[in-house]
């Protein structure tokens, strides 16, 4: 797997670039890109790794990979000989880590030059980002062989990010993922995105962008009109622009009327639920509260500065 990310201004406009390829005949497997924003070099770098490494689980999860990247840092660092310092850092080291057992990947530090395909669809990357638009795959200068390539891509969408796949045990291939046997589980009927629009970004961005990080999301795309916040699998969308129609949001009228997150223990959401009111979130049905879906549903119903219906669920008792 070969993987590459890059930041013109670091930070600035950043994205990254990752293939798959069979040791044996040299054919890239798949490939993947995105734009991420604003962003620093590093992030970009491990964004790159992290995307790499779910292309080849998908491809098969049983294979060992080897992972070659011109990043010194993300190289050492996830081979365990130099320290991972920086709390950002450390996120995405736990994530890529997460993603296949550690004795299944090894990592090889080589030149910018043996690493100009995932060098060249990081800046395919970065062009999409910095002119407003996504990366489509089908139009990539980096070609999948024939039959292959069906694993992750943002042809969907700029924000696309595809889900992790089940965990699976190492194998003793060597060199990069092979041919699937089976494919990844399917996604029909799972959410994908919700895009929601908002009439004024930065406040959104204070008030519901702050409240998605809280909850676990990551800021995985910035541009001028909105901000993507990738979770699990899924990812929410807050986005502004002329086409949105100015006032306030109507939970009751027709349409959306609240979204219902998970929010941990009871101690949590009751933590949270505090932390909102002090950024301008109101406590609905507050002579119902914590019980106002249920003698048996622990949750807090906000609402936020700009109208949005937040629902903040408990897990069971």
């Amino acid at each position: 797997m070969e993987a590459d990310g890059g930041s013109r201004g670091n930070p600035g406009v950043a994205g990254y670039g990752a293939l798959v390829r069979d040791p044996a005949t040299g054919a890239v497997l798949d490939i993947d890109a995105q734009p991420l924003g604003r962003a620093s070099n590093n992030v970009a770098e491990y964004s790159g790794l992290i995307a790499g490494l779910r292309l080849a689980r998908s491809i098969d999860p049983e294979a060992a990979v080897h992972v070659m990247m011109d990043s010194k840092l993300v190289v050492e660092q996830m081979s365990g000989r130099w320290k991972i310092k920086h709390a950002d850092m450390q996120k995405l080291a736990a994530e890529a880590r997460g993603l296949l057992p550690p004795g299944q990947v090894t990592y090889e530090w080589i030149p910018r030059a043996r690493n100009k395909d995932a060098d060249l669809l990081s800046n395919e990357a970065m062009d999409a980002g910095a002119s407003g638009t996504s990366w489509v795959k089908s139009s990539s200068g980096i070609r999948v062989a024939a039959g292959q390539g069906t694993a992750g891509t943002h042809d969907a969408g700029p924000l696309a990010q595809e889900a992790p796949v089940a965990e699976a045990a190492p194998a003793g291939a060597a060199g990069a993922a092979g041919p699937a046997e089976a494919g990844p589980a399917r996604k029909v009927g799972r959410l994908h995105h919700v895009e929601i629009w908002v009439a004024e970004l930065a406040e959104a961005r204070a008030s519901l962008g702050w409240l998605f990080q809280e909850l676990g999301y990551t800021v995985s795309g910035e541009w001028s009109e909105g901000t993507s916040y990738q979770g699990a699998g899924e990812y929410l969308v807050l986005e502004s622009g002329p086409d949105v129609t100015r006032g306030r949001h109507d939970r009751l009228r027709p349409g959306l009327n609240h979204l219902a997150f998970h929010a941990g223990s009871r101690a949590e959401v009751d933590a949270l639920t505090a932390a909102a009111r002090e950024r301008g979130f109101t406590l609905m049905f507050a002579d119902r509260h914590p019980f106002a879906g249920g003698r048996s549903h622990y949750a807090a119903y906000l609402e936020g500065p700009d109208g949005f219906e937040i629902e903040l669920v408990a897990d069971p008792a």
